[in-house]
């Protein structure tokens, strides 16, 4: 296969096929051209279907010609033309009607548009298959290799793959309830070494952005070789309620004996893979060294910082695919992205975390966009929060009198929203 070879009819087909059904997720995870594409992915924690929209979109979103360009100009026509029939489900006749297009001149330019997306497809997997004929052929143990070598190399191997493959689902997450059921958890272990957990948390709820399996088995595994290190009888834990937000556990050193204590007594207690998963949230692990007080020996405090970088940014679309665009436009720009698909989620989402910004669509079944907006207007916590309202009705003058601080017309670019956030000062 190369790349001046004519794109198989097949291939066109399928890619054609799965632009129709870009949301069915079952419909994407058997479909042939998922199977094909998987070679291109970055992500092995990703399902095939998940990754084969994954890469659409992508490619949709690469025939942006950029928000400096008028609509009506050939390249931003047709990506307005997928953009708005295939990402935000747009009938024909609508998208049409939205550019100024006969019924005919719609599909002519479409099909223009589809050829575009499964040229770039087709080149991705093309330039994948070459790159996998000229990577070498993992090297096979030999007899003479050391058995422990091998063993540790491959453990290390597959510690390499399970965090390739983990998938994390950031959200919202309440620490205390959190750190609470990992006390549990540890309890026993700390009572059969006559030792006791003291925990100090604060008494306002203390929210992060996390995947709440991993977060809470950092603090397990912490808090458990913690307990198998220490000496004394306590265990402190306790939980800073305000930037930064951090998680100190402090302990007694259990070698008392100079010729017994070990270089780093708390080299044993972060393992690789609890480093790993903290380095993949974002957070980092300190350890340090307390000065003895009174008739206490040295002591010593393992500090997680949880407060991850950057700003916090909420969308709220209904449109899944179009929240999955705007959280790859706002990807290494230093922000946290929490997402809601709907006007009631997004206000219980409001109720537990205050974002830097919010980008809000307005027409959603339930409660609608312009009633998030005025209920984030009339809250104390978030009147000032800046929102970007982003719809497919061209009425800026109704955003901004019900408060928004920028509009953005449908369909959205990154560019349009970066610029945007930059003019908010958000990233």
């Amino acid at each position: 296969m190369t790349p001046t070879q004519p794109i198989p009819k097949d291939f066109t087909d399928n890619v054609k096929q799965v632009l129709e059904h870009l949301y069915d997720f079952s419909y994407l995870q058997t479909h042939p051209l998922a199977e094909q594409l998987a070679i291109t992915k970055q992500r092995p924690s990703e399902t095939n279907g998940h990754h084969l929209r994954r890469e659409v979109i992508k490619s949709i979103e690469s025939l942006s010609p950029g928000a400096e360009l008028p609509m009506q100009t050939p390249d931003a026509r047709l990506y307005s033309l997928l953009q708005l029939h295939y990402v935000e489900g747009l009938t024909v006749k609508e998208v049409g009607m939205r550019l100024g297009l006969s019924t005919r001149q719609t599909h002519r330019s479409l099909r223009r548009a589809e050829e575009s997306v499964t040229a770039l497809l087709w080149s991705a997997l093309v330039a994948a298959e070459k790159r996998e004929a000229a990577s070498p052929a993992p090297p096979q143990p030999s007899a003479d290799d050391d058995p422990e070598t091998t063993s540790s190399a491959q453990q290390l191997s597959s510690v390499q793959e399970e965090m390739a493959r983990l998938a994390l689902t950031m959200q919202p997450v309440a620490l205390a309830p959190l750190i609470v059921e990992a006390l549990r958890s540890v309890r026993p272990l700390a009572a059969a070494r006559g030792m006791a957990l003291v925990e100090s948390l604060p008494d306002e709820s203390v929210m992060v952005s996390a995947d709440t399996a991993v977060a809470g088995q950092i603090v397990v595994s912490l808090l458990s070789r913690v307990v198998q290190q220490a000496g004394g009888t306590e265990v402190g834990v306790s939980l800073t309620a305000v930037d930064p937000i951090d998680l100190t556990l402090t302990f007694a050193l259990e070698h008392t004996d100079a010729l017994e204590r070990p270089a780093d007594p708390t080299a044993d207690i972060v393992s690789p893979l609890v480093a790993q998963l903290a380095e993949r949230l974002d957070w980092r692990i300190r350890q340090r060294t307390l000065p003895p007080t009174g008739t206490s020996g040295e002591r010593r405090q393992v500090v997680l910082n949880m407060t991850r970088p950057g700003a916090l940014i909420m969308v709220v679309d209904d449109n899944a695919g179009l929240v999955e665009l705007l959280e790859r436009y706002l990807t290494g720009h230093h922000c946290r992205v929490v997402t809601a698909t709907s006007g009631r989620e997004a206000l219980d989402l409001l109720a537990q975390v205050t974002p830097s910004a919010l980008i809000l669509d307005v027409m959603m079944p339930g409660v609608s966009g312009w009633e998030v907006l005025q209920t984030v207007r009339s809250r104390p916590d978030t009147a000032v929060v800046p929102v970007v309202v982003c719809s497919l009705f061209n009425d800026p003058d109704l955003a901004y009198a019900l408060g928004a601080s920028r509009f953005i017309a449908k369909p959205v670019g990154r560019e349009q929203v970066l610029a945007v956030l930059r003019e908010l000062d958000v990233v």
